[in-house]
């Protein structure tokens, strides 16, 4: 069994210690601990965490290979300080029974770089009328507990209400992805003063934030959990502020890229700005900082979402929606939430790390770095200043919106039950 000593590093931004690492496991926490028979990683001004969780990844495998693959992606998140993610649904095929989402599993399994964890389809095929598999996902190798059609709204209200009805069951959650069909219908961009000037089709804030209020109002009827995917307008911080008043069981997750791009950027119309949803306003990014400042938003999800080249490198109407985000999540939060004084080292641990492990129960995953706890961790220096190249990615594709922007911070170690999977800010 081997041993690790972090020397000197500042414990979620606190106080500065040394933590041992014994095999898979943190033994000791203090100062002065003994080097002796341990590998010594000198950190003196860095920030460890615990390892990052991301509550919402498309690994794309089975089916879109070209894009992204288990081990491409686990690769990327590791890059990005993560020890586990959640795979969405939205592969081909769908995985909406137990076959997939353990096939997910065992390819999580191998690539050794990160725990993943499958997240089953709400409605077979995606299409929204008939409820997958739920219970023998929740039953199978993969133990599924979150639930979404990512990518697709259950816009249908009584599917919705009877999947919270049946996840309740185990415990498990729906995932929303808030977009009601109809009010974006050939939407392009967000609807406002730049789509009107551009003439691109306009994709209305109320088109999330009537899925929203729908949502919380059956949870609440039900008495189950809902968790609504990359919240991107100020009106919806407001109608989950409210239904958190209320005592509904509801969490939100914002994403990296609504932290701290608006919608002035479509005028380029460089299509690696087309996400779903699409960026918003100053107005709404500065509501989204202050909302996962104050615990309304509960968690940062990258919603990474690889493309190839061909599906991005287009005319804005033909390409792809989506970026990829998990080997810079924890610098555009360290920039838009550390560095503006709206979170401390230990609230990033909090909405990366501690919250995203409690709604999707990873176990193992967003504990205390104390003794006696699995070492999954994460080193930051940050300090570091880089412009982003894609060409230095470990993902399969490079549609990322910070291509030549210098973003702070770096992971330099991320431990997987106390293996390195990067060290010196290269893969293991």
């Amino acid at each position: 069994m081997s041993k690790t000593l972090i020397r000197g590093a500042q414990v979620l931004g606190g106080d500065v210690q040394d933590v041992l690492i014994d095999g898979e496991t943190i033994t000791e926490v203090g100062t002065g601990l003994s080097a002796e028979g341990a590998t010594v990683i000198e950190a003196d001004g860095q920030i460890l965490l615990p390892g990052l969780v991301d509550l919402h990844t498309h690994l794309r495998e089975p089916g879109r290979e070209d894009s992204e693959t288990v081990l491409t992606g686990t690769r990327a998140a590791a890059s990005g300080g993560f020890t586990a993610v959640f795979a969405m649904a939205n592969t081909h095929p769908v995985a909406d029974t137990a076959g997939v989402v353990e096939q997910v599993y065992r390819l999580g399994k191998e690539s050794g770089y990160c725990d993943v964890q499958p997240i089953g389809a709400v409605t077979v095929g995606l299409e929204g009328k008939k409820l997958a598999e739920l219970g023998a996902m929740h039953d199978s190798a993969a133990g599924v507990t979150v639930f979404s059609d990512d990518g697709k709204c259950v816009d249908d209200a009584v599917i919705m209400r009877r999947a919270l009805e049946y996840v309740k069951a185990f415990g498990g959650v729906v995932a929303q992805h808030a977009q009601e069909p109809r009010l974006t219908e050939g939407a392009q961009m967000n609807e406002g003063v730049v789509s009107a000037e551009l003439g691109l089709g306009g994709w209305p804030a109320v088109a999330e934030e009537s899925i929203i209020a729908r949502d919380v109002l059956l949870a609440e009827h039900v008495g189950s959990r809902v968790h609504i995917c990359h919240l991107s307008t100020a009106g919806s911080v407001e109608i989950v502020r409210w239904a958190k008043s209320r005592g509904i069981d509801v969490t939100a997750e914002v994403t990296p890229h609504h932290l701290l791009l608006t919608d002035e950027l479509v005028r380029s119309y460089n299509p690696v700005y087309k996400v779903n949803p699409p960026l918003r306003t100053e107005k709404d990014v500065l509501a989204l900082r202050e909302a996962l400042a104050d615990g309304t938003i509960d968690i940062v999800a990258t919603d990474h979402a690889p493309h190839p080249h061909e599906d991005k490198d287009c005319e804005w109407a033909a390409a792809a929606m989506g970026m990829v985000g998990l080997e810079t999540a924890l610098s555009v939060v360290q920039q838009t939430m550390v560095e503006t004084g709206l979170l401390d080292w230990a609230g990033v641990a909090d909405r990366m790390s501690f919250a995203p492990a409690r709604i999707g129960r990873a176990t193992g995953h967003g504990r205390p770095v104390s003794a006696g706890e699995p070492a999954n961790l994460t080193l930051v220096d940050p300090a570091y200043r880089g412009v982003v190249d894609p060409a230095d990615f470990a993902s399969r594709s490079r549609n990322t919106p910070y291509e030549g922007r210098e973003l702070p911070g770096r992971v330099t170690h991320t431990f997987l039950r106390g293996r390195a999977t990067v060290v010196d800010g290269k893969l293991a």
